[in-house]
């Protein structure tokens, strides 16, 4: 194998560079056309009422909860298994975070463990559910205790563009008070970096294209009250701001996700006939309600079962060119959680028990089908 091969990528044509070139020749390379094309297209593609581009998948996430007015006491709760941005938003607002364990099955939120939860916590201001994988969650159970114990619920739905939930690909704001995007480079499509809040809330959505430029607020009545260069900053704050040229290229990239979603079913299709004999290997599931989108194929390894670790299968791999990842840690065994919250090991096993075994195949648009079963074989060869 001459290319090292990774476990996600970016696939960018001469369409989407034609697109980023005809906005570096317009007039303005931010806050112009193409940012709110990139935000109308959005809002068709969810089917909803309003939609706000942003810097980042982790600016989606803060300004989300800086939306909610978080106070102190305020607690949320999402997933352990989750990049480290779904648990950082809530610290950087002051309120306080807390897990709740994953489904064996979905590797989602398990809706009754939640619910126990919900049960013996108080003052729960939000409730960040991660679509993982790219399979979304049992969003119908979630928004009904959303409604039970009155808590905003967020998608977090950076993994699942371009899914379905009971056969709708716009399921994600029919459930969620606020869905959030990233636009990383392996994500379903990419804008180089860049991310979206979601949602049918006017209040939520003022409030974020607020935040996420400075604070600032310009209005009409203050236009003809003061002149038309004035402003006011009423709150703190952020520049988290997105660029025409990084709009341009989501455009693009967004007129071609059905076909890479297309691509990355074929490519979990034949992984699954390859490893789907072996008793030890767990591959991912796809409910009847569901249509995956793969932004992750994680395999599940029973390494007791077997002669090799974890930790020598990656250094093996690598040596082949073949760069696997694990997604994720618990969050709640970064030190950081351990100190602030005193989260330890055992307190969420399912997540725990999952992270022991999960390895993330590569499966991205230009992977070949050559390189898959190649792939494939090595990671076999490696575990009899």
């Amino acid at each position: 194998m001459d290319k090292q091969i990774f476990y996600g990528n970016h696939f960018i044509d001469e369409k989407d560079i034609i697109a980023v070139t005809r906005a570096l020749r317009g007039e303005k390379i931010t806050q112009g056309k193409e940012v709110l094309k990139f935000e109308q297209n959005l809002k068709f593609f969810f089917g909803s009422k309003y939609a706000s581009v942003v810097s980042s998948g982790t600016a989606a996430l803060h300004l989300s909860i800086l939306s909610l007015d978080l106070k102190k006491k305020d607690l949320v709760i999402t997933s352990p298994i989750s990049f480290l941005a779904s648990a950082n938003c809530v610290e950087y607002t002051g309120g306080q975070i807390d897990f709740s364990d994953i489904c064996p099955n979905t590797y989602n939120l398990d809706p009754n463990k939640l619910e126990d939860k919900l049960k013996r916590k108080k003052n729960i201001k939000a409730v960040i559910a991660i679509d993982y994988a790219g399979h979304p969650s049992n969003w119908k159970d979630l928004n009904f205790l959303k409604k039970k114990y009155n808590f905003y619920l967020i998608n977090d739905n950076c993994h699942s563009l371009g899914s379905k939930y009971k056969n709708n690909q716009k399921y994600a704001v029919k459930y969620a008070d606020i869905v959030t995007q990233s636009f990383h480079p392996v994500k379903h499509i990419t804008t180089g970096e860049g991310g979206a809040v979601i949602t049918n809330n006017l209040k939520i959505f003022q409030k974020i294209q607020s935040y996420k430029n400075h604070g600032i607020e310009r209005t009409m009545n203050n236009y003809k009250k003061y002149g038309m260069w004035f402003y006011k900053m009423s709150n703190l704050g952020y520049n988290y701001r997105i660029s025409d040229i990084n709009c341009a290229l989501g455009n693009s990239q967004l007129s071609k996700v059905n076909n890479f979603i297309k691509r990355r079913r074929e490519i979990a299709k034949i992984y699954f006939d390859f490893f789907k004999d072996n008793i030890n290997l767990k591959l991912p599931l796809e409910n009847k309600e569901i249509y995956h989108s793969y932004h992750l194929f994680p395999l599940l390894v029973n390494f007791q079962n077997f002669k090799i670790s974890k930790k020598k299968l990656f250094i093996e791999l690598a040596r082949k060119k073949i760069n696997l990842q694990v997604h994720y840690i618990p969050i709640h065994l970064q030190p950081y959680y351990k100190r602030k919250y005193k989260f330890k090991l055992g307190d969420f096993p399912v997540a725990e028990n999952f992270y022991k075994q999960e390895i993330s195949l590569p499966i991205y648009k230009n992977l070949t089908n050559r390189n898959i079963l190649w792939i494939s074989k090595q990671i076999k060869k490696l575990l009899l």
